[in-house]
């Protein structure tokens, strides 16, 4: 007879613990400090952010557990699991924040409510850690929504703005779409098998009884379709360019890493843990996605007017979609391989975050003398900025996959691969014509940054937040250049 009583480690959850902790924290802080004091709040969210990644530092081995049906280790389901493939997500969403609320720090002084803001971050940020630990159904929903919900709220912070609203709306509408979706295909999923821990479903879902394939299938397809919407990939990606837009950039930077993290972590449990009975269903499914949406991603971001108002961050989005197509490369080829493919994602995955935030970074200061944001504000920024200019180019080199951006190419080398290895080779090979078309776009950016200034050198000062952004991203882009290993080796790392 299972136990319903059910055991608890406190360290192991304590990473998305403490943030949801800070987060109340702030909001009732933001009742009793005075305006003069705001900014405390937010580096009271910083601190909570860095503390929460110490905590990961415990957990390392990566071999714990928590709210287990039984204490038998070899037979128990759980619904929290902190192994290693969780402490790198919740490593990357955490991380993610942190330089998030860094290059929110100016926003909060004058244009953003500061009390609220920190506090849907940081909401949204405990939601994102707790999504890849999640080992049940009921646990995972719930955590995609509580990292999505605030992110409604944070595009549309800008108040009065109608933009700003607009973008929040679509947001809003095309997520609440997309969790109906996944709710119809859990509860079909949980109908079949009677379970809704994920390594309970894998063991049931290849032996349901006739009556319940139909729904079975249904739960299997309408689940993937839910986390499709999340991920950004085409067709479920109409969003967002118009909710980067509209957000302030540094959300918009949360979104393009954070966000998308929560989607593909999803995605990776769904099939790969809980689906691998359906692997004809899923993968093929996902490698045509994979092979739509970096074409229409890296086609769109190539058609961008560099003298079009927000044309910079619109490159960014689209690149964003691309990325995302290159990211449902190995889950995809694990279908058809008996090898772990998964670690692919994640090592591209780091190397995405690191190097898409920065550029966001830089984005950000450009933004304070250039409110438009067009990719031809950035003309001659090497004139004007130089760190900013060479930083900037950097992260456009690993974007595209070129030296000095090492990381960046062997990332791409590692999701190629992953392709190769399970027999995809038309996928390989539309991967490989729409990386040259992506390095037009960035290579015609990063050009831009060295040519010679149109005009008076308009330049106002960098806020210390930002510029340690800035900084430590391009300090972790070199070091993942320089030792690869750091993130390539879980390429080749069992997850599950």
């Amino acid at each position: 007879m299972t136990s319903l009583v059910q055991s608890v480690d406190w360290l192991t959850i304590a990473p998305p613990t403490l943030t949801a902790v800070v987060a109340v924290g702030v909001l009732v802080a933001d009742l009793f400090v005075p305006a003069a004091r705001k900014q405390l709040l937010g580096w009271t969210a910083i601190g909570g952010l860095a503390a929460a990644l110490a905590l990961l530092v415990p957990l390392r081995a990566g071999d714990r557990s928590t709210f287990c049906l039984t204490p038998d280790a070899a037979v128990r389901a759980c619904s929290y699991t902190a192994d290693e493939f969780t402490l790198v997500i919740q490593f990357l969403v955490l991380g993610g924040a942190l330089v998030t609320a860094l290059l929110s720090l100016p926003d909060t002084r004058r244009k953003l409510p500061a009390g609220e803001y920190w506090f849907l971050l940081l909401s949204s940020a405990a939601g994102a850690a707790l999504l890849p630990a999640a080992r049940d159904l009921a646990t995972l929903v719930v955590a995609l929504e509580v990292a999505s919900l605030p992110a409604f709220a944070l595009v549309g912070m800008r108040r009065g703005d109608r933009m700003s609203s607009e973008s929040a709306l679509k947001f809003f509408l095309s997520s609440v779409t997309a969790t109906a979706v996944t709710l119809l295909g859990v509860s079909f999923v949980y109908a079949a098998t009677g379970t809704l821990h994920l390594t309970e479903i894998a063991e049931r879902l290849g032996g349901v009884p006739g009556q319940l394939q139909t729904l079975a299938q249904a739960g299997v397809v309408l689940t993937l379709v839910g986390f499709a919407f999340k991920t950004a990939a085409v067709p479920f990606h109409f969003w967002v360019p118009d909710t980067y837009v509209g957000a302030p950039l540094p959300v918009a930077a949360y979104l393009s890493v954070v966000g998308k993290a929560v989607g593909f972590t999803g995605l990776i449990l769904v099939t790969v843990v809980a689906f691998p009975s359906y692997a004809d269903v899923w993968g093929p499914a996902l490698a045509v996605l994979a092979a739509l949406t970096m074409t229409v991603g890296n086609v769109a971001a190539l058609r961008q007017v560099s003298t079009r108002a927000w044309s910079a961050v619109r490159l960014l989005a689209w690149s964003s979609v691309a990325q995302a197509g290159y990211l449902l490369v190995p889950i995809a080829a694990a279908a058809y391989s008996t090898d772990d493919q998964v670690g692919a994602t994640v090592a591209y995955a780091l190397m995405y975050a690191v190097v898409n935030l920065g550029a966001f970074a830089v984005v950000v200061l450009v933004a304070r003398s250039h409110p438009k944001v067009r990719i031809s504000d950035f003309r001659g920024l090497y004139a004007e900025r130089p760190a900013a200019a060479l930083a900037l180019g950097f992260f456009l080199l690993n974007l595209a996959g070129l030296p000095p951006g090492i990381i960046g190419l062997f990332a791409k080398v590692t999701v190629f691969s992953a392709a190769v290895d399970a027999g995809l080779g038309w996928l390989a090979v539309i991967m490989g014509v729409n990386v040259v078309i992506a390095l037009y776009y960035y290579l015609r950016w990063t050009a831009l940054l060295f040519q010679a200034p149109e005009g008076a050198v308009k330049r106002l000062g960098a806020p210390i937040p930002v510029t340690l952004a800035i900084a430590l991203t391009a300090v972790a882009g070199v070091v993942l250049s320089g030792y690869p290993q750091a993130a390539l080796r879980f390429a080749a790392t069992s997850l599950f």
